[in-house]
């Protein structure tokens, strides 16, 4: 069976902490608040990525459901993530990114928690954004429950 490769791109420049980006037409700005230099004009870039994870989620286990007959209505996330600033401040023997992640998950369904937590599963383990960041290591705390 040969694969045929997705391909992703994004377009654009910055000025100081700001970035114009551009991705299949659609425009993103990632930004700091004031007090880290910034302008404010969009979210920093490690909300982003914990909103692109909440994306990829939803998209995969949409997929999911589909392939399992599961009753998908809708998912409210609540992402958090942590890290020690330090490292990116320049701190070698602390890590930059992501040591903890925690999501939460309500899902609107008429299925049984079983359910969910096979969902869950199966979209944790096809999801690109949650197994890259589990691929660095960052510990990842998911709980699904019904809305």
């Amino acid at each position: 069976m040969s694969s045929k490769k997705m391909t992703f791109q994004v377009t654009g420049s910055t000025e100081q902490m700001k970035a114009d980006l551009e991705t299949n037409g659609h425009k993103v700005i990632i930004d700091e608040p004031a007090g880290m230099g910034g302008t404010d004009q969009g979210p920093d870039p490690l909300s982003n990525m914990l909103a692109s994870l909440a994306g990829c989620e939803n998209v995969i286990a949409n997929m999911v459901a589909k392939d399992m007959d599961f009753d998908l209505q809708s998912i409210e996330f609540d992402i958090h993530g942590e890290l020690d600033p330090r490292g990116l401040m320049g701190d070698e023997n602390v890590r930059p990114y992501f040591e903890k992640v925690h999501i939460n998950a309500k899902v609107s369904t008429s299925e049984s928690q079983e359910r969910i937590e096979e969902l869950k599963e199966k979209t944790d383990s096809r999801c690109p954004v949650f197994t890259t960041l589990q691929a660095a290591g960052v510990e990842l705390e998911a709980n699904w429950t019904k809305a």
